[in-house]
């Protein structure tokens, strides 16, 4: 699934929808977690491949983490951890390194 990611600017983010806040976390992880090992899903809006690790190049990926918009933007911007989100079922993660603890949360920092 193809998606033009990119980070935004402080003043672009605060006028942004949910689409381009999804897509400006998507790019930050990007950016954050370089790599192809794991594919980050946000249906409808975007997915990434990120994470340092074997390259996935054809078919299904062997990791994958699929939520939606909502939990996305929670877990990128610390208002819920990545183990709160997995625990209620609204991230669903199988395969190696779907974890992304080390990677959120997504503010601050380095965008």
């Amino acid at each position: 699934m193809p998606a033009r990611l990119k980070v935004l600017t402080a003043a672009e983010l605060e006028g942004a929808d949910t689409k381009a806040l999804v897509k400006h976390y998507l790019a930050v992880l990007e950016t954050r977690a370089p790599g192809r090992s794991v594919e980050v899903r946000v249906p409808p809006f975007a997915a990434v491949q990120a994470i340092p690790g074997v390259r996935h190049t054809r078919g299904t990926p062997p990791a994958v983490v699929e939520t939606d918009a909502e939990t996305w933007l929670a877990v990128a911007t610390g208002r819920t951890t990545w183990a709160e989100a997995l625990d209620s079922g609204k991230v669903s993660a199988s395969g190696e390194r779907t974890d992304l603890t080390p990677y959120l949360p997504l503010t601050g920092g380095q965008a």
